[in-house]
């Protein structure tokens, strides 16, 4: 098209004498003829002011109104080209060591490798939080979670239940909103995890749609146990329905006889009516009662605002997130889009379909990374058939380290972190928040390139930003990091000198990189008690604690040199390490300069963090709440 334009614009100053035949240098030559007083805008030069232009010039003019005529639409189109689409998968607890490309020879993820293969591999990939609901707070806004208060001084780290009010406050900005700005149509699809409700079980305050989300498909909690298996849910829906279809026939006939006795149509005894209310009120409380179980209550999938299973079919919600997401992508294939893909998997309790039960030499949990490999394969597989890769940036990562205290009896049902240490619910330790990272853009970024430069998952908002024209937030503090230079290698250093790590709203560790040397100093001011005894991780708690008697405070700190010692095994001291002051006073100092920039906030994960069971949803009349209307929704092929 271009070379079109070219011809024709040509043949048309060639016309009207402003170019010579065979005149290869065309648009100098045509600028040299411009006025003195007439300078081309930035933009395509398609209104020009002339100042005192003779007669004999006029031709020039309208030659190059008719060049605007013809070039407009290809900077137009050229300009929507330069956004890509962008896709965005997270996945749940998974561990760096559980993947092929991070060096796992055990465990099948082709699908993962492949986008290694084609794209950025960040090796020292850092999450800001070791939890669910704070590491994707910071994920969304590339603001540490204690900006935004989604921290806790408590042992609830992450929002406890849907019956919380807790939530990521409206005044965050997310790369969804930044992205719709700039034309996108947006959708999150998968796990929320960042509140619902406030005042009233309809409200949905901290429903996507409010941070720049035009879809959401998944649960706005988060798996638990008590989700999968559960063999009694297809008869209990059953039963629900038959219940509430008598429920209603007893309350017409009572509002018949109220009505008719009001009249003085039949004399019935009052007792008699009231005796059916009650009756009413009774079976409604004891069906409440009976469902005590989170199953009910937080284990819910939504369509926008409508519950579409409650409780959901934990086994087949993933298969129906692909089918979502894939239709996305397809309704919206002209572009741009924004897809977050955020996993159920590879959360307990791990449900998995049949077709990968035993797959794996892993046990369940294996099984489950191997079917979420395959689903990230028909993601992909669905971009390159809409013709979308060249034009399609792909994320990969996990909200921080695997599950190390995830066991059943003797079978382990949490991630492996590979060479690092600790995991899920430790801030400080590398395996906690060490997190695979991979970014495909054919043509934009090279394959197969490794990255071992710190970088951090808050830095997704202002990559974003920059990649699609857009401007971070101008009146807070945005702790990530434009990745772009440091992916297309115009820098070699990563633009994060300290990165602060979280327990809950308590400070564990610092990481500093110095602009003048290769290491990477880890400072350690708190670390958890492993129980029990020997142990390496927190198995008699579940989580490893942020504060109080299951922690030990160091002073002076702990320091490791990551790059030498990745797995923070042995402690440098002053007598193994000469330049041990200048490290902990340099980290020191850049830990006050941190706090400062902290404006103190509500903490939601303490303060609205409690189970109120009137703000849980309900897709009935309150407390028939049970339905699916995914029953005959088809998954083959998926």
């Amino acid at each position: 098209m271009v070379e079109w334009i070219g011809s024709v614009l040509k043949e048309v100053l060639t016309g009207v004498g402003f170019l010579e035949s065979g005149d290869s240098g065309l648009f100098p030559r045509v600028l040299r003829m411009l006025p003195k007083h007439v300078v081309p805008p930035p933009d395509p030069p398609c209104i020009l002011l002339p100042v005192d232009v003779d007669a004999s010039r006029g031709r020039f003019f309208i030659t190059l109104s008719w060049i605007c005529v013809l070039l407009n639409p290809c900077w137009s189109q050229e300009g929507h080209d330069d956004k890509p689409n962008v896709v965005l998968i997270m996945v749940d607890d998974l561990g760096i060591g559980d993947l092929g490309c991070f060096g796992n020879d055990t465990m099948r993820t082709p699908n993962i490798d492949r986008l290694a293969k084609e794209g950025v591999q960040l090796n020292h990939h850092i999450s800001a939080g070791p939890m669910c609901t704070p590491s994707r707070a910071a994920f969304l806004t590339g603001r540490y979670p204690i900006r935004s208060g989604m921290v806790s001084n408590t042992q609830n780290r992450v929002i406890i239940t849907l019956g919380a009010p807790a939530g990521l406050p409206r005044n965050e900005t997310t790369f969804a909103a930044l992205l719709k700005k700039q034309g996108y149509s947006t959708a999150i699809i998968g796990k929320w995890h960042q509140g619902l409700n406030c005042q009233s079980r309809h409200d949905q305050c901290h429903h996507p749609n409010h941070y720049g989300f035009d879809y959401f498909y998944g649960m706005a909690y988060t798996l638990t146990g008590t989700c999968w298996p559960d063999p009694s849910r297809d008869t209990e829906l059953a039963i629900e329905s038959k219940i509430w279809f008598c429920v209603q026939l007893v309350g017409i006939a009572a509002l018949t006889l109220i009505l008719a006795k009001l009249c003085h149509l039949i004399s019935l005894p009052w007792f008699f009516i009231l005796s059916m209310i009650l009756f009413i009120f009774l079976l409604g409380y004891f069906w409440f009662s009976s469902y005590t179980s989170p199953l009910y209550w937080d284990c819910i999938l939504l369509r926008q605002h409508d519950i579409t299973e409650q409780p959901m079919k934990a086994e087949r919600a993933g298969s129906i997130m692909v089918k979502e997401a894939i239709s996305f992508m397809e309704r919206n294939r002209e572009g741009p889009f924004l897809l977050v893909f955020s996993f159920l998997h590879v959360h307990v309790p791990l449900p998995t379909t049949t077709e990968f039960i035993g797959t794996s030499q892993h046990g369940l949990y294996g099984d489950n990374v191997q079917e979420m490999d395959s689903m990230v394969g028909k993601i992909l597989d669905a971009i390159d058939s809409f013709g979308l890769k060249n034009h399609t940036l792909v994320y990969f990562t996990s909200d921080h380290g695997g599950h190390l205290e995830a066991r059943v009896g003797h079978s382990q049902r949490g991630g492996w972190n590979g060479i690092y240490k600790g995991g899920k619910g430790m801030a400080g330790w590398e395996g906690g928040i060490r997190v695979p990272g991979l970014i495909r853009w054919p043509g934009r970024l090279p394959a197969g390139k490794v990255i071992e430069e710190p970088t951090s998952l808050m830095d997704i908002l202002p990559t974003l930003a920059a990649v699609s024209g857009g401007m971070v937030p101008q009146d807070r503090v945005i702790d990530g990091r434009n990745l772009m230079p440091l992916l297309q290698g115009e820098v070699q250093r990563s633009a994060h000198e300290f990165l602060f790590h979280y327990c809950g709203a308590f400070l564990h560790a610092v990481r500093w990189h110095p602009k003048d040397s290769e290491a990477v100093w880890k400072v350690h001011y708190v670390t958890p008690v492993f129980q029990p005894p020997g142990a390496q991780a927190c198995y008699e708690t579940i989580f490893c604690q942020c504060s109080g008697n299951l922690v030990t405070y160091h002073d002076p700190p702990l320091l490791f040199d990551i790059t030498r010692d990745p797995s923070e095994s042995t402690p440098l001291t002053r007598d193994t390490e000469p330049l041990f002051d200048v490290v902990i006073r340099t980290v020191a100092n850049a830990v006050k300069e941190h706090q400062k920039s902290i404006i103190p906030v509500q903490q939601q994960l303490s303060e609205l963090n409690y189970n109120n069971p009137w703000l849980k949803p309900c897709c009935g009349v309150f407390p028939f709440c049970l339905c699916d209307t995914e029953q005959n929704v088809s998954v083959v092929g998926l």
